[in-house]
């Protein structure tokens, strides 16, 4: 029988263990997903390629999706914690930023944005799990759920604090303007109309704070 010492000198061993087949399934998902789009990702292929058995990721995820989704959720984490205070990440737990200056606290966001969309690490993989979003409808909700709906309550809580300061219109339709501002860039880097850029994020800050301010 080991002894204690021994026993739990192997619990760190078997956490590593866990964490680094947790990384290899997140970075085999998301270069599948991109490799060979979403419907012909398999969770036999992710295993494949992260080098695990099936078993595993059966263990920790039930189905394709789910592992597609947190390994988005993750690299997207990844991003605002490489980035700091720079990025002024939407999804971060700490909410919007507060300068006082709401225009400026938008459009740093908006560009954070840009520039996670036109970073070739997000850009395919949000891609393609944006548009099977569309046509699974539980992969659509869960993106919703877990990722979009987070992000514009931050948006709608800044707006509030605004609002609560004189600063916005005492009627106006705070989830509105959030979707005035998040979904024609959303549009445009789909549909690839015209390059995204900081200056349309800053435009697009500056025509809806007009729509929304105190008359």
């Amino acid at each position: 029988m080991p002894t204690p010492k021994a026993a739990s000198s192997r619990t760190p061993d078997a956490t590593r263990r866990s964490e680094r087949s947790r990384r290899a399934i997140y970075d085999a998902a998301l270069a599948l997903v991109v490799e060979v789009g979403y419907a012909r990702t398999t969770v036999e292929g992710i295993a494949s390629r992260a080098g695990v058995g099936k078993q595993t990721i059966y263990r920790w995820w039930p189905s394709k999706s789910a592992v597609l989704l947190d390994a988005y959720l993750d690299l997207t984490g990844q991003a605002g914690q490489d980035g700091g205070e720079e990025r002024a990440e939407p999804a971060g737990s700490a909410g919007l930023p507060d300068t006082g200056d709401l225009a400026a606290d938008l459009k740093a966001v908006l560009r954070a944005t840009v520039d996670e969309l036109n970073d070739p690490r997000f850009e395919a993989p949000t891609r393609a799990l944006t548009a099977e979003g569309v046509i699974d409808p539980e992969l659509g909700a869960r993106f919703v759920e877990r990722l979009l709906e987070p992000q514009l309550r931050l948006y709608v809580r800044r707006l509030a604090a605004a609002r609560d300061a004189g600063l916005l219109r005492p009627g106006a339709d705070l989830r509105v303007a959030v979707e005035l501002l998040v979904g024609p860039l959303t549009h445009r880097w789909l549909m690839r109309t015209r390059p995204l850029t900081h200056a349309y994020a800053d435009e697009l800050v500056d025509h809806v704070l007009q729509g929304i301010a105190p008359r």
